[in-house]
Order: structure tokens, then sequence, then C-alpha cells
């Protein structure tokens, strides 16, 4: 119990302390399986770890010497806790809290120190800081209203009424199937979000494919299409008008069209990740052609969004059309060879449970994807909302980006079954020939066209490294930029905001890591977005008059306003 150890003394929690090392040393890792986080995982067959005893020893005496220390200070007033889970007034002032929060501190830095003097292969490693980074996350004693003297002080202030709403909110949160990050009543998409006019042109069961309206009395010649990634909703890109990056591009003079993916029911559980790059990627590229008139156009990719496309025009190059010009990379993962903490998921037992479970037909939940993420960052993204919205009865303030991040998307199984073997586990796109998509074998070194790649520095889904590392592949004129913050944060700055910095390297060098790249690039503060635009521009021909109809009678139509029922239907 998080708790517990308030009433021990030191030599009780040093005893306590080795008896669960000894545990530890004979955790059966191989049951790692975060059912917590809602990803129904089987054993990944982990290898024992092994200690050094001089390690050890280290260990154990450094967290005897800690923990009198800590003892010794107790009994004259309440330990300094810096941790902003144990920040608050009522912390402060109860010294069995101070001293709960203070012992458990100590526990959980003693703990990853442990997992850090653990032997072992990297990957096994990392999967122990996982597990014991989530175990700590979970043990927290402000998570449990027992220990949390925030939660008990309110609930006295409030005659109880804390509780009650508490207890609301987690009814309330059941019944919708998530946790609640943002108060969900004050956000409609279309009304308040995802606002930028346009129109849905054309449709199928994949997509549909949203034109919007000119901004600027004349656009460039070759059009600009977005594919946002499937595992969530394009209006990422289309949050508020001062932060959209499709409105940006609009207010640019780009004649820009978004892939608005449907979200899939059970209709679409057998399709396949080649359905996907046909029926969608191809499929959008060649309406936007034919819708235009153009014979060349302009694309970007975010996220996964960004690999499709990738494989895509790889898929086009094989049959010997190159219909895009130049294309945008933003947080894309082309070469999986460093997937980040997503990692300590992957291995052969893993993907072959997949494919067993869902390969031939399924579904992958939208919500078990969202808790995975979630549990990424399992302090600000899962237990501060428990806190929260359960223990202080709170309801958790407007924040669109949050809003955002619980509107799920599911995945067919056949398509997520395949992802996973061909990028996470074996990284086939980056072998020339080994994958082979919509009957033609993947070979990158037929993309010549211009790349922009964006990477984010502190991005968790898709590190820098793995980022960069498309430049390793592509064989034409590129343009890397790495940008601060994180997967979405970083992609979502708007310059008007003055926010954050983005390094640039501008003598056309691309060593072999991510790095060495950074050694030799340069800072500039602010956005990013208007280094892209000019590189943007630089690619889109001549100016030519906006169009002033939606679509191209009779064949494109305006079906329905943009942002269309597709980006509407719930997961």
């Amino acid at each position: 119990m998080p708790g517990a150890a308030s009433a021990l003394s030191p030599e009780q929690l040093a005893d306590s302390w080795m008896s669960a090392f000894r545990q530890f040393q004979h955790m059966d890792l191989g049951g790692l399986n975060t059912e917590s986080a809602a990803l129904n995982m089987p054993k990944l067959g982990m290898p024992q770890l092994s200690f050094s005893p001089e390690k050890m020893l280290a260990l154990q005496q450094d967290y005897v010497q800690q923990a009198t220390e800590l003892w010794n200070q107790s009994l004259q007033t309440n330990p300094a806790i810096k941790d902003r889970r144990f920040s608050g007034t009522a912390w402060l002032h109860n010294p069995l809290a101070s001293f709960t929060a203070a012992v458990y501190l100590l526990n959980a830095r003693t703990m990853m120190r442990l997992a850090e003097a653990a032997e072992g292969d990297a990957k096994s490693k990392n999967r122990l800081r996982f597990a014991v980074e989530q175990w700590a996350a979970a043990a927290a004693p402000s998570n449990f209203l027992a220990f949390n003297a925030d939660a008990q002080q309110k609930a006295i202030d409030t005659q109880g009424e804390s509780l009650a709403k508490g207890l609301a909110n987690m009814l309330h949160d059941a019944k919708q199937g998530h946790m609640s990050m943002t108060d969900e009543s004050l956000f409609e998409v279309g009304r308040n979000v995802a606002t930028t006019e346009g129109q849905v042109v054309f449709e199928n069961e994949f997509f549909q494919l949203i034109e919007y309206k000119p901004l600027t009395a004349k656009v460039y010649e070759k059009p600009f299409l977005l594919v946002p990634p499937c595992i969530n909703k394009f209006y990422i890109l289309d949050l508020q008008p001062e932060n959209s990056v499709i409105r940006y591009a609009v207010s640019q003079g780009h004649h820009t069209f978004v892939v608005s993916w449907r979200n899939p029911d059970q209709r679409m559980e057998q399709k396949t990740w080649d359905d996907y790059i046909e029926h969608a990627i191809i499929k959008a590229i060649e309406t936007v052609q034919d819708l235009t008139g153009a014979k060349h156009i302009n694309a970007l990719g975010f996220c996964v969004g960004g690999t499709m496309l990738t494989t895509g025009l790889a898929v086009l190059a094989a049959r010997g059309q190159k219909p895009v010009s130049a294309v945008t990379l933003l947080t894309t993962l082309v070469d999986f060879s460093d997937t980040g903490i997503l990692d300590v998921f992957i291995d052969e037992n893993f993907v072959r449970y997949r494919e067993m479970q869902m390969g031939a037909g399924g579904m992958m939940r939208g919500q078990d994807l969202a808790s995975t993420f979630s549990f990424l960052r399992p302090n600000d993204l899962v237990w501060n909302y428990v806190v929260g919205n359960y223990l202080k009865g709170e309801t958790p303030p407007p924040f669109d980006l949050l809003y955002w991040n619980s509107d799920s998307t599911n995945l067919p199984g056949p398509y997520y079954a395949w992802y996973l073997r061909n990028t996470y586990l074996e990284n086939n796109l980056v072998k020339p020939g080994k994958a082979k998509v919509c009957g033609q074998k993947i070979d990158l070194r037929r993309l010549d066209m211009p790349f922009y790649i964006y990477g984010s520095r502190e991005d968790h889904i898709v590190p820098i490294e793995g980022a960069y590392a498309t430049t390793q592949h592509l064989p034409g004129k590129k343009r890397f930029v790495m940008g601060a913050s994180g997967h979405i944060a970083g992609v979502i700055n708007p310059p008007a905001a003055k926010k954050r910095s983005h390094w640039v390297r501008d003598d056309g060098k691309f060593p072999p890591n991510a790095h060495d790249w950074i050694t030799g690039a340069k800072e500039t503060p602010g956005s990013w977005w208007p280094d892209w635009a000019d590189w943007l521009k630089g690619h889109a021909g001549k100016q030519v008059p906006a169009p002033k109809a939606y679509g191209r009678a009779p064949k494109y139509k305006a079906i329905e306003a943009a942002p269309g029922r597709y980006v509407k239907a719930k997961a």
C-alpha cells in the first residue's frame, strides 16, 4: 500500500526494500502486458535479467542512508517535496501525508535505479524500465483517496460534494467509454473546431475529400493535398483559425484538399494496407488531379499519413507514375529502426498474436489505441485525471487539442497487422524490394522528388532520430527541419504565437544520424511554418486565378459542407 511505509523505521524500510528486491530479481517480465493500458497483449517472452552484487550493495546502502535521513528529518519538520503531485497546501500541512509522499518518492527512485542497474540486452532493459515507470506512476499515494491529503481536505471543505461529483464523473466516463481529459460538452466538430470553409467533393468507403475555399485571388497552379493519420481525425490540422495548418496553407495561396478518413466499422473489418494505399492514397491523388486538371500536385503526410503517402508514391513510381512534385512529411516514420518507447511492445510473439487475432479480419478498437498512447505518459495523461476528475470531483478545463485526442478512431485488423509486421517489426519499407504493396515492390530510391522533412525534438511517438532517418533513403533534394516540443505541439506551432524554436542546416549535408545533423544546425526562434511555406512556394508553380466554385461539374459536385460527416462518426 502507498502509505504503509509511513509507520516504518529505517531498519524496517531496509528490510522491506530487500524483500522487494528479491521479488524483483524473480520478476516474470515476460508477463509485461500493460493490461491497464488496454493493450490486451500476450506475454512478450523477455529473457531473465541479472544484477551485479556490488551495485545491489551500493543501492541498499544508499537507500538505508536516505531512509534514515528522511526519518530523522520527519521527526523535526515535514519533508520538502518538489513533486507537483504533492505540492498542495494539505500535503504540506499534514506530517503523515508528506512523509508518505516522501517515502513513496524514495522507493520510486530506488526502483528506477534498480531497473537501470539491471544487466541484459537493451530491449529487455527498456521493457523493465517501462514496467517500473508504470508501477511507480500507478502506486503514487496521490492516486488513492485514503492517502491524498488534498482530496480529503476538499471533501471536508465541500461537505462531501466533491466526492459526489467525483462519483458522477466516474459514472459518466464509464458510460462514454473513456476518461475525460477536457470538458467535451463545450466542443462540436464543425462548430468550434474544424471550421475552415470548404466542401466535400468526393467520397468512397475509405475517405471523404474536402476542397477548401481559396482565401486569395490567385492560387498556385499545383494543388496541395494533405494526408493526415488515419489513426486520428484530420482536424488536428484545423483546430482553430489561429492555429490551423489547413487555413495557413490556404492563406498562403495553395488550392488545398484534405483527406478525411472514415472511422471504420464492421463493414471494413477485412480492409488491408493495400486497400488503403490503392483506394485512399492513390485515389485521392488521382481525384485531385482529375478535379483540377493539374498534371502534378504537391502533397503532405502527417505521422502514419506520411508513411502511407510515401508508400503510395513508391507504388506509383513502380508503375512509372510520378504525379507528386514535392512532398512534405511531418513527424513521420519511414525507417522504423528507432521507434522510441513503442519498441517495448514489439516482438515476433506480439505481432504473431495480433495476426492470429485480427490479421484475417477484425477491428483494432480506437479506445485501445488511445489508451496505449496515454500510458506512454501516465502521470500527465492518466493519473492526473483520475485525481482531478474522481478524487476531487473537478471538471477538466476546455482544451481543443485534448478534445481531439479523445475523439478516437478504429483500424481494420488486417491493415493493423500488416503495419505492425512490415514497419515496427521488420522495417521492410526501407529494404528495396522487400515489401510488396498493391502488387508492386517498394523501392524508396525511386522517389527522387524534393522532400521537406520535419521532426520534433521531444517527440515520444516519432523520435527525432526516427524522423531524421528518412533522409538516408531518399535520393532527391531534401530539407530537414527540427522543431522544439513534442509530436503534436511541435507541429501545431503557428507563427503568431511566437513560441518555441526550430533548427535548420543550410550546408546540404545529411550525416548518418540525427545527433551529427543537430551539431551543425542553427537555431532560429519561432515557428518553422514560414520556412516550410517558403520551400513549398518554390515548388508550387506559377499563380493562376483562384477557382470560383467547388468541384468540377458534372463529375465532381459539392456533396456537403466541410468538415463532412465521416469525421463526426464516433469509434
